[in-house]
């Protein structure tokens, strides 16, 4: 499925109308037995370690192998490590006093999200995994709840994955209008914590090219299969077609790319003790 035919199929009315209600949906799902859910994770998010190995899931792909549930417990595990790393931070007293209301916010956003996805899983929700924010799965040694830089980046970070990994599974539920429409009514605010975010961080608030000022080891977020330095959008090459106009990074800057479930995965499984 390219990106034109995606985007026709999500454009179809009938298709989107046909699905019923957001309760139907949910309670669609919450039908599946709670063994055969978890058990039809193969790519391991449900039960996610540093050790764990994922299936690649591109968002072309996921159409066709990853159902609903997969697809939300996927949400549900970025969404629990997005709210306990902002309930940590505002517990450790690392945040600025300036920036106290935007994070306070922020959290309470997670906490909603967290909510809504154990609703529409019911029996089916994974529990939520161990965290560390040290990031010793992944080989690292940071102190995000005393040194508030540190704190910062990794606030960028989830957050820009977050926005990526959203639209990576988009095509998973185009078989199910309601739940397109709750998932992408995240994915916008995610968005919008992840422009305020790097804002206050003193970048621009969108993404150009490539460019990472996290460390190193987080460059995944910005790379993958499907790079945010991309310039071709539905089977056109942008490059060089705006020279006037910003040239190629500003083309790069008005889209957001995908990334594949493996490849949030790996990004997430650095943070992830069991």
């Amino acid at each position: 499925m390219n990106f034109i035919k995606l985007l026709e199929t999500l454009s179809n009315k009938e298709i989107l109308d046909a699905k019923g209600s957001r309760r139907e949906s949910f309670n669609h799902i919450k039908t599946f037995g709670k063994g055969v859910a978890l058990a039809s994770i193969p790519f391991g998010l449900a039960a996610t370690s540093s050790k764990s190995k994922a299936a690649t899931m591109s968002m072309a792909s996921a159409a066709f192998q990853a159902s609903n549930v997969e697809v939300l417990n996927f949400a549900l595990t970025l969404e629990y490590l997005e709210q306990e790393f902002y309930a940590m931070g505002l517990d450790s007293g690392v945040i600025d006093a300036d920036d106290m209301t935007v994070f306070q916010t922020i959290s309470i956003h997670e906490d909603e999200h967290v909510k809504f996805l154990l609703e529409a899983l019911g029996d089916n929700a994974i529990a939520k995994p161990t965290f560390d924010f040290t990031g010793a799965p992944g080989g690292l040694n940071l102190d995000p709840f005393n040194d508030y830089p540190t704190f910062m980046a990794l606030a960028q970070g989830f957050e820009d994955t977050g926005v990526r990994a959203y639209k990576g599974q988009a095509g998973a539920l185009a078989n199910d209008g309601t739940l397109l429409e709750y998932a992408l009514q995240i994915h916008s605010v995610e968005a919008r914590h992840a422009s305020q975010v790097r804002r206050m961080r003193g970048e621009k608030g969108w993404i150009t090219n490539s460019e990472n000022t996290l460390p190193s080891q987080f460059a995944a977020i910005y790379g993958g299969a499907t790079p945010e330095s991309n310039t071709v959008q539905g089977g056109v090459d942008l490059a060089g077609m705006f020279s006037d106009f910003g040239g190629n990074g500003a083309v790069t800057a008005a889209f957001d790319e995908p990334l594949t479930m493996s490849e949030v995965n790996s990004i997430a499984s650095i943070f992830i003790a069991s």
